[in-house]
């Protein structure tokens, strides 16, 4: 497939992960099914860079064959991110400090307006001179005339462990929701929503769900890995206080960063992993990291959840049937499966949903809440 787009057969490939996705689930109410752009709806593209002789191309490695396909153009990806492509390129190739031993370019666009281009080196850019660290001046030259040139705001130069940025290493997006703006801290080579349409659609459903978990706004949400803030910031309002959970350090500052940016009052955000989380509410032991947070003080009534495809570990997915309402984020249906034939024993299914963040591929995103079946 390798940055095609096949509009013709959206439709067909999104109906066969609606069957996919509810033969896996409990029946609930009918699912609410989020269809993508069928193109240009991808934020975040990477291309490998291949130079022979004079020419120099983005390419990908075809999965089946994992032989190199030249791409001379990306409908998948944002239209800022098809249209710069061919324009960086023909730089690339023409400035000799850009081009040399260059091995990938990574875009990293936004809704918003903005721009971020990694340039990936087999060469360092930067030489220790008397104690100094001294950036290639021809490289830094060339770099600095791109922004210039090109709609591009931000640029980093990457070599082994080396990164040169220009300004910034980040982006600030802008997603419209419910007739409100929510502002986030997008960091380079850290995770964010790769379709950006599709991460409207999903604070849209998260917070009309939070509405029905929370109608007077009187009770508080636990989140665990929460990452840049997306989720926590988006359903804050629908919460009377909001504790969100993280283990990456990145993620962790860009959430502060996100949470300040949009004003919001009622977000705390600790660096935990969801096992010491869980086991912090359990009361099995003390963490230093919550020595400032009264977790007495909170009256959670939900818990949201995000993980990564392995789904939830065993104590998580214990320590979720304690919450009267369960937020269930899920970027693999099997796994997901997996955790609601345990959590179904405590608590009903009442909407799913699918999100389909990722056209043309296997991948099915979805989101189930749930509530503590009636005594």
């Amino acid at each position: 497939m390798l940055c095609d787009v096949f509009p013709e057969r959206y439709q067909t490939q999104l109906d066969e992960k609606v069957d996919r996705l509810t033969a896996l689930l409990p029946k609930s109410e009918p699912m609410t099914v989020f269809a993508s752009r069928p193109a240009n709806y991808r934020a975040r593209a990477e291309f490998r860079v291949w130079h022979e002789g004079d020419r120099t191309d983005y390419i990908m490695f075809d999965p089946d064959t994992k032989e190199k396909v030249a791409i001379e153009s990306c409908p998948m990806a944002l239209e800022s991110i098809a249209n710069l492509m061919p324009r960086l390129m023909a730089e690339i190739v023409r400035q000799p400090a850009l081009r040399t031993k260059l091995f990938q370019v990574d875009f990293l666009a936004t809704l918003s307006g903005e721009m971020l281009v990694t340039l990936i080196y087999r060469r360092p850019l930067q030489q220790k001179n008397g104690g100094q660290t001294k950036t290639d001046q021809a490289w830094l030259e060339a770099a600095q005339a791109l922004r210039k040139t090109l709609p591009i705001t931000h640029i980093i130069g990457r070599a082994r462990k080396q990164k040169v940025c220009l300004d910034q290493d980040f982006v600030i997006e802008r997603l419209q929701v419910d007739e409100q703006s929510f502002v986030y801290q997008q960091v380079e080579n850290s995770f964010t929503q790769p379709n950006a349409e599709m991460a409207q659609n999903m604070l849209h459903w998260g917070r009309k769900m939070a509405a029905l978990a929370n109608p007077d706004q009187s009770k508080d949400l636990i989140e665990l890995y929460c990452g840049n803030g997306h989720f926590s910031i988006a359903l804050a309002s629908h919460f009377n206080q909001v504790l969100a959970t993280e283990i990456s350090k990145t993620s962790v500052a860009s959430a502060e960063f996100n949470i300040d940016a949009n004003r919001t009052d009622n977000v705390r955000v600790v660096k935990m992993a969801a096992e010491e989380i869980s086991a912090a509410l359990e009361g099995q032991r003390a963490f230093f990291r919550l020595k400032d947070v009264d977790l007495k003080s909170y009256d959670f009534n939900t818990i949201f959840v995000d993980p990564p495809r392995s789904g939830l570990d065993d104590l998580t997915r214990k320590m979720v049937t304690e919450f009267e309402h369960i937020l269930y984020i899920s970027c693999n249906p099997e796994t997901l499966a997996r955790d609601l034939a345990d959590i179904g024993r405590t608590h009903d299914v009442v909407e799913t949903a699918l999100f389909d963040q990722f056209p043309y591929t296997h991948h099915i995103e979805s989101g189930v809440y749930l509530k503590r079946k009636a005594k």
